[in-house]
Order: structure tokens, then C-alpha cells, then sequence
């Protein structure tokens, strides 16, 4: 895949531009949600890379969660979000990739923990179990805080990313999903 064939950050007002890209990913029951915090994140100044679903088709979300996380650790993006209805799914999907360190979260306490102690560069959430203002103070939230690295944290990050080992077949491969995205147009996945 070449760097042109990805999404693009989106425009921002040079006026309010804070020179800081994220990457949005989402299922097709939370589209709307994820719309409109990417228009928040636009408003506040952030630039923007979203990696759909773009509509309400029903769809497979990991595909979602990789491309945030990929966009993330290829450095196309400073930081990522991630959401499904309950945030579990997609949230899990990110985290299964080199160099990410997602964080399911459920407050704006969480994400702001997961970014200051756990230097979280991924967070995701449930857009239907939260609250479409909720959600916005949890990603303000998130984007706010800052990696305060201590030798504690330091050690628990080093011990984090030292469980999975990464699988070279899944890193920008575009075909990775094939095999479940047949199975899931032929039916035999279900919600």
C-alpha cells in the first residue's frame, strides 16, 4: 500500500491548527458519533484521518481498529480513537498492534490516566453506552494530558509492551482480513 492510497488529514482553519493529527476508526453503529467528534476534534483545531466506516452499512470493525492503530505507529497520526457500541471490541482490535498501547476507557478520568501514567497513544470507547457530550470530555480529556514519565511508569510501559510479539503478516497488509471479510459476506459471522 502506498502512503497516497491512505486516508489524508483532513483541513483545518491555519488560525487554530495545533499541528496534531488524529486518526479516527469506528464500527457502522456509531458512525454518527464518530462524526461528530471528528467535526469537535476540527473545531478544537486538531487535523484529522478517518479510517471509517464512513456509513451505516453493517461491517467488521477490527479492520478499523488496525488502520487507527497502523496510522499511529507508522506516524501518519500523533494519536488515536477508537469505537464500537460498547468500545470493547474496537479497543482490543488496536491494541493488537506493534507499537500501541490502546486504552479502553469509560471517563475522562481514565482517558487522562491512560495518556499521563500508561503514555496511552490509542484510547477507545463505547459511543452508544456514553453520552455524545460525555464522550467529548473524555477525548478532551485524553488530548489534554501529557506522558509525565516516571521510573515506575517507565518499568510497567517496558513490561506492557514486551507481551506480544508482533506478527509480520499483519503490518500494513492490506489483505489481512480478507479470509474474515468473506466469511462475513457470506453470513456466517452474526451479531
Amino acid at each position: 500500500m502506498l502512503d497516497n492510497d491512505r486516508p489524508q488529514p483532513e483541513f483545518v482553519d491555519p488560525k487554530i491548527d495545533k499541528h496534531t493529527v488524529i486518526a479516527l476508526g469506528n464500527d457502522h453503529i456509531v458512525t454518527a458519533i464518530k462524526m461528530a467528534i471528528s467535526d469537535h476534534l476540527k473545531d478544537e483545531g486538531y487535523r484529522v484521518i478517518d479510517e471509517g466506516t464512513h456509513d451505516n452499512t453493517r461491517t467488521h470493525y477490527p479492520m478499523y481498529g488496525k488502520r487507527v492503530a497502523e496510522d499511529v505507529a507508522d506516524g501518519r497520526a500523533d494519536l488515536g480513537i477508537v469505537l464500537c457500541g460498547t468500545g470493547i471490541g474496537i479497543s482490543t482490535a488496536a491494541d493488537k498492534n506493534e507499537g500501541i498501547r490502546a486504552a479502553m476507557v469509560g471517563d475522562a478520568t481514565q482517558a487522562e490516566y491512560a495518556r499521563r501514567e500508561l503514555n496511552a497513544n490509542v484510547i477507545g470507547f463505547g459511543g452508544i453506552v456514553l453520552g455524545r457530550d460525555f464522550i467529548f470530555d473524555i477525548v478532551d480529556s485524553f488530548l489534554n494530558a501529557r506522558y509525565a514519565p516516571t521510573d515506575d511508569n517507565r518499568k510497567l510501559i517496558t513490561k506492557i509492551d514486551g507481551i506480544a510479539k508482533p506478527n509480520p503478516d499483519q503490518k500494513d497488509n492490506v489483505h489481512f482480513f480478507d479470509e474474515e471479510n468473506k466469511k462475513w459476506a457470506e453470513g456466517v459471522y452474526h451479531d
